[in-house]
């Protein structure tokens, strides 16, 4: 099962006490999966398709609660690969529905679809959550946090995806819309952001997936950061012994050791010995000790006088 049919799984489990909350889901579950069908006669049926039986039974539950409707269940075969059924709800005679859900405008004898919130739902706090739950239930996916960050809403409308967007950033979340194809999707695709939305629908079992996830990779990111970093250091210790062994036996090979002062001379000599040791342990091998900074300094000194002989010799 994938991470987001989990977590929708996870948000079906419980169902919201109140009634304000049951029709703001009911609202936004219509919205972002249901389909109007004209059934003559000014009255019109909606229908509900879904590959989730959680999300069937919901829709179920949500209607025989708010308006005391027995909806009905169609089970259709999937015979596209194969995959598992698909679950149709039917909701006959649903025009007092939908203007309760502030879904259609109905006047003169004909409706008008509604683009905007239902701002008659939505007067507290608990039910814009509750809508966004229902909205993430009805068209909503998250991916899997092992590969990627990406929570979005797919909707059907320019208009309503500008709506719920405001929605959705009025909890100081950065949500974008891009059009796909036919659809507007309202997406979020940072971590922290994802997990504050999860936060905000209930999918608290999901948000502290999400959360270890991200604490992992992270640890896992400073990890290499630290052995790249070493690993880099290392090399350049490596390199840099390398090129000073070779401008000291250059020197010795050539001019001999004569030619350099006794401080020189003494470092040198320690250089060729340990090939190696750090240039701390090169300074505390001498008498009396030298730092660090005055045995590179030494080295730089030996590095010169190898160039210049080199230059001589060419």
């Amino acid at each position: 099962m994938s991470f987001s049919s989990k977590t929708k799984n996870e948000l079906v489990r419980k169902m919201f006490e109140r009634k304000c909350c049951q029709f703001a889901e009911a609202s936004s579950l219509l919205r972002m999966s249901g389909t109007i069908q004209l059934a003559g006669l000014n009255k019109v049926n909606i229908r509900v398709t879904t590959e989730n039986p959680a999300i069937a039974r919901l829709i179920f539950k949500l209607f025989k609660n708010t308006f005391d409707i027995q909806t009905e269940v169609l089970v259709k075969k999937n015979k596209v690969l194969k995959k598992g059924n698909t679950y149709v709800v039917l909701i006959t005679d649903a025009t007092e529905i939908l203007q309760r859900l502030e879904i259609i405008n109905f006047e003169n004898n004909s409706f008008n679809i509604n683009y905007k919130l239902p701002k008659e739902l939505l007067n507290d706090e608990c039910c814009k959550r509750a809508y966004l739950r229902g909205a993430f239930l009805g068209g909503g996916s998250v991916s899997d946090p092992e590969k990627t960050y990406h929570l979005e809403f797919v909707t059907h409308n320019q208009e309503f995806s500008e709506e719920l967007l405001k929605l959705i950033n009025s909890y100081g979340l950065k949500a974008k819309v891009i059009l796909r194809k036919s659809n507007y999707v309202v997406y979020l695709k940072e971590g922290d952001q994802i997990v504050d939305c999860l936060n905000i629908i209930g999918a608290h079992n999901a948000l502290m997936h999400l959360e270890n996830i991200r604490i992992i990779k992270q640890m896992r990111n400073n990890v290499n950061r630290i052995v790249n970093c070493e690993t880099a250091n290392l090399s350049k210790i490596v390199e840099a012994s390398i090129r000073q062994i070779q401008n000291i036996q250059y020197i010795e090979k050539t001019a001999g050791f004569k030619v350099l002062p006794d401080n020189l001379r003494e470092i040198a000599e320690l250089r060729l010995q340990y090939e190696d040791a750090s240039l701390k342990e090169l300074g505390q091998m001498l008498n009396p000790p030298v730092g660090k900074s005055g045995v590179n300094h030494r080295l730089r000194k030996i590095e010169k006088i190898a160039e210049q002989l080199r230059r001589k010799g060419t």
